[in-house]
């Protein structure tokens, strides 16, 4: 069965922006892009533990009349054939369900403010809950469309570092694209996090895959991040230990997305690995 990513469209240049780097994305791992083009400023996705709900603002309900025309142009660029959903169950008449059995969900960086407000350096409170909630990862865009060359993983040694090895090195698998891990010591040397590589039968895939390991032992986390190569996609754990611990409801979170621009895919504390 095709993987499939959902994508939450919003009809506007920004919108378009978002909508090519998930065709991208999806041309990329050969996954099919599954399109909602929003019918009211809020949905609910419901997960196995929580129920998000998703506060949109007006900017999603611009020109109704060419956004299924506009969406399927951009997906279609891409050789790709476009899906699209519409809401069968309503919590309200104003409050769809929008169904979560996907594997990726693509969010801008905020997907419940004005675009005059979203900057590199905040991540909107639902987005927040979605990653905190989902069993599958979600593909953070950068502003404005730009195509990935290589995958950098962040890895500290944590769980959920381990996975997001897992999901980079299957997508080095669909893509053919060379692998970077990134490490900035912390409480966990190099030689625990070979082991744990070698514990996890992760070695290996990590020997054909992984071209270069930077491992920081000296500088700041922000000195560090000048090294993630610009046309990266960079896989990272929302939870852990080391350099992934509160990456992304901390501090971390807010120094990577205001120093890199990069597309992020967040592996959440629900990721449910299948690779």
């Amino acid at each position: 069965m095709a993987m499939k990513l959902l994508h939450i469209f919003r009809n506007t240049p920004l919108g378009r922006e978002t909508l090519l780097q998930s065709s991208y994305f999806c041309q990329k791992i050969d996954a099919l892009p599954v399109i909602y083009i929003p019918v009211s400023t809020k949905f609910l996705m419901y997960f196995e533990n929580s129920i998000a709900q998703v506060d949109l603002d007006n900017s999603y309900l611009s020109f109704p009349e060419t956004a299924q025309n506009h969406a399927a142009e951009i997906v279609e660029s891409f050789e790709l054939t476009p899906g699209f959903i519409k809401p069968k169950n309503f919590t309200a008449s104003t409050l769809p369900d929008i169904p979560t059995d996907y594997n990726f969900m693509c969010c801008p960086r905020s997907i419940s403010d004005l675009s005059s407000k979203i900057g590199l350096g905040y991540i909107g409170p639902r987005v927040r809950k979605i990653v905190n909630s989902a069993h599958f990862p979600v593909l953070i865009t950068s502003p404005v469309y730009k195509p990935w060359k290589k995958i950098v993983i962040f890895f500290g040694g944590s769980k959920n570092g381990v996975n997001a090895l897992k999901l980079g090195f299957h997508f080095a698998r669909k893509t053919k694209m060379p692998v970077e891990i990134f490490t900035k010591i912390e409480k966990v040397s190099k030689q625990n996090m070979e082991n744990i590589i070698k514990k996890e039968n992760l070695k290996d895939e990590f020997d054909s895959f992984v071209t270069k390991w930077n491992v920081f032992d000296k500088g700041t986390f922000e000195e560090n991040l000048y090294h993630i190569p610009h046309d990266a996609l960079v896989i990272l754990g929302a939870y852990g230990h080391g350099i992934i611990k509160d990456i992304m409801f901390g501090s971390k979170m807010e120094i990577i997305q205001t120093i890199i621009p990069n597309n992020l895919l967040i592996v959440g504390p629900k990721y449910v690995c299948t690779n």
